[in-house]
């Protein structure tokens, strides 16, 4: 859905020039074909208005189709859903980043299932959930935050560094650098 469009100087004249009775069909006109491609059907002094600034509308209207991709097509009666006010306006888009978020979460899981036999699937679901990381804010999952991110690379990577250690065994507990202990440190420093 269009949300604005330049205002140009020439539809303000136009609109000036315009009597009374023939200025709210310029505007509806006007609106109507920059926000819902409606065509106008006009007739006299509204028309010949219009029509002196149709090439300057449609210019708008192709410029807007062929940046974003989307057709305004002509419709009676404004949208399907009727009026929505912003605050509610702003709950769908909400609603549909969350959603986005979430389809490429999914993508992202379907990606990892032809590295289902050379890892372990623990290790595959540690590497998604560290990996599809993100706030309840954030646009975008913690890889799509990296500047370049291989799956295969950086899976060889995590098993490599062995992220997957659940916890150290008892005579790796307390050791410090090097794989001493803190004691084993000091004894050896006063000898």
């Amino acid at each position: 859905m269009r949300k604005g469009f330049n205002f140009y100087r020439s539809y303000y004249d136009v609109f000036k020039e315009l009597p009374k009775k023939d200025k709210l069909d310029f505007i509806e006109a006007l609106l109507d074909r920059q926000f819902t491609g409606i065509e106008p059907s006009l007739t006299g002094i509204a028309n010949f208005a219009y029509l002196s600034q149709k090439h300057s509308i449609d210019s708008q209207i192709k410029g807007f189709e062929d940046k974003t991709g989307v057709k305004l097509t002509p419709c009676q009666g404004g949208s399907k859903e009727g009026y929505k006010d912003p605050s509610q306006q702003e709950k769908v888009k909400e609603k549909e980043k969350v959603q986005d978020v979430n389809t490429r979460k999914a993508r992202f899981y379907e990606s990892l299932t032809e590295y289902i036999g050379q890892y372990k699937k623990e290790t595959l679901r540690d590497f998604f959930e560290y990996w599809s990381e993100h706030g309840k804010n954030d646009k975008k999952m913690r890889f799509e935050k990296e500047k370049s991110f291989s799956i295969s690379r950086r899976l060889k990577r995590w098993t490599k560094n062995d992220f997957n250690k659940t916890e150290n065994s008892e005579e790796e507990k307390g050791k410090g650098l090097g794989g001493f202990s803190m004691m084993e440190m000091y004894e050896n420093g006063n000898n």
